[in-house]
């Protein structure tokens, strides 16, 4: 079974970043999902969207052919 990524709902405070900004195309039902979890979370697509990525990083696994 496939492990879950467990999001907690943040507070409304904000701080300092330290992050990059690039642009990424992302599908029109993908950002839908994030509006949702954005709003049922309190988090910006932003935060979701590291939040996911790192999570992904951390568990991918990368298998020869």
């Amino acid at each position: 079974m496939a492990k879950k990524l467990e999001i907690t709902k943040k507070s409304g405070i904000k701080g300092d970043d330290g992050y990059k900004v690039f642009s990424v195309r992302i599908k029109d039902e993908t950002v839908e999902q994030l509006e949702n979890l954005s709003k049922a979370t309190n988090r910006s697509r932003n935060e979701l969207i590291n939040i996911i990525l790192e999570f992904g990083i951390e568990n991918c696994e990368i298998k020869d052919n």
